[in-house]
Order: C-alpha cells, then sequence, then structure tokens
C-alpha cells in the first residue's frame, strides 16, 4: 500500500518518532503533487488550493484534511476531513467526517494501519474534542483575566480535577493559541459564548 503524506520536515520527523506502519510505502511531500498508484492521501498542511485536479475530481483514493476550523464546502465524495490538531493525532481514536459510505470503509482500512480508529461524526466546525478544548482553554484565559489565578494553578486544578492528561494553557502550547483563536473565532459567530478571551487573542496574535 502506498500513502502520500504532505507535512511539514518538522512534522515528519515527529510522525516518523511516534511510529509509521512498517508494511506501507510512504510518498513525502511538502507541497501536493500528482502521485500514481497511490492508496491514500493524509493533508496535514490543508493545502487544499493546491490540489492538482487529479485530487479533486471523482475519485475513489481517500483523501484525508486536516481541517477543523471550518467544514469543506461542496467536498467531493472522497475527501475525509478529519482533526490532526497536534496532540489529536497522538489519540487512537481519529475524528473524521465523510459522506460516502464506500469511502469511509476504506479510511478506516487505512488508519487501521495507523493503530487508530476512526469516530464518525458530523460535519461541524471544530467537531467534538477540539470544540470541548477550545471552550475550556477560553474559560481558562477568562479566568485568568480576572486574576484568580494563575496559569500553573489553573492547569494543576484541571488536571488534578478532570483526570485530562493536559491542563488548558498546556494544550494551548501543544495545539497553539491561533487555531484556539481561529475555531472560536468560527463558532463564536453562532454562539456568543465562544467569543475568545482578550488575553488568547493576545497571545495568538504574538
Amino acid at each position: 500500500m502506498t500513502i502520500g503524506i504532505i507535512a511539514t520536515a518538522a512534522l515528519r520527523e515527529t510522525l516518523e518518532k511516534q511510529g509509521l506502519p512498517a508494511d506501507i510505502r510512504i510518498e513525502w511531500m511538502v507541497q501536493p503533487r500528482v502521485l500514481t498508484g497511490a492508496d491514500a492521501i493524509i493533508d496535514f498542511l490543508n493545502h487544499q488550493d493546491k490540489y492538482p485536479i487529479e485530487w479533486t475530481s471523482a475519485s475513489s483514493t481517500p483523501l484525508f484534511i486536516n481541517q477543523v476550523e471550518e467544514v469543506i464546502k461542496n467536498a467531493p465524495p472522497h475527501f475525509i476531513r478529519f482533526n490532526g490538531w497536534p496532540v489529536f493525532w497522538e489519540r487512537p481514536l481519529l475524528e473524521a467526517s465523510c459522506t460516502s459510505a464506500e469511502i469511509k470503509v476504506k479510511a478506516e482500512q487505512v488508519m487501521a494501519l495507523f493503530g487508530k480508529k476512526i469516530s464518525w461524526l458530523n460535519d461541524v466546525p471544530g467537531f467534538l474534542t477540539a470544540r470541548v478544548v477550545a471552550g475550556i482553554i477560553n474559560e481558562a484565559y477568562l479566568t485568568l483575566g480576572e486574576g484568580v489565578s494563575t496559569k500553573e494553578a489553573i492547569d494543576t486544578a484541571m488536571k488534578l480535577g478532570t483526570n485530562y492528561p493536559y491542563g488548558p494553557f498546556e494544550w494551548t502550547q501543544k495545539i497553539g493559541a491561533y487555531r484556539i483563536v481561529q475555531l472560536l473565532t468560527r463558532l463564536g459567530k453562532e454562539a456568543p459564548q465562544y467569543q475568545p478571551a482578550p488575553l488568547l487573542v493576545n497571545e495568538a496574535e504574538n
């Protein structure tokens, strides 16, 4: 099996350290390019605007796209939107959406090689876990802004109280503040409680 993976050099190094299937051939790419005979493509960088026509035409090859903040409008049936945020890819359960039952079967077979099970969700911004985590992070920054406590204390309280692997500020460091703000801004268009905290916005801009 041949799988094309679009990733930066740093991300490639991280993925290789995490462990990749030994019985597949991986074609690494920084930019999308035509691949002959690929069984699947995983785009961690969300380069939809650079896809060759062969990728967007009708196809039976699953194309995984790391797009958390927005849905993909008018997506072809072989497009699979997934949550590939840092840390989330490391989990054995991968959140994703797809409209084709046939492609879903193929996608599950591909992800099984990576030791992952796909949780098929509705095609909404943030899927499920990212929405929850982003909301928690936002509340933590609002709390910090009010001077209630410190980052370290809030992280410790959240980990001890919820048994989460990371506190909200640790999540932010791993995921990236700009990604959190992008999702919250998108969600805030429909629900005011998601409006990003000023301290979080400031961190994302700096």
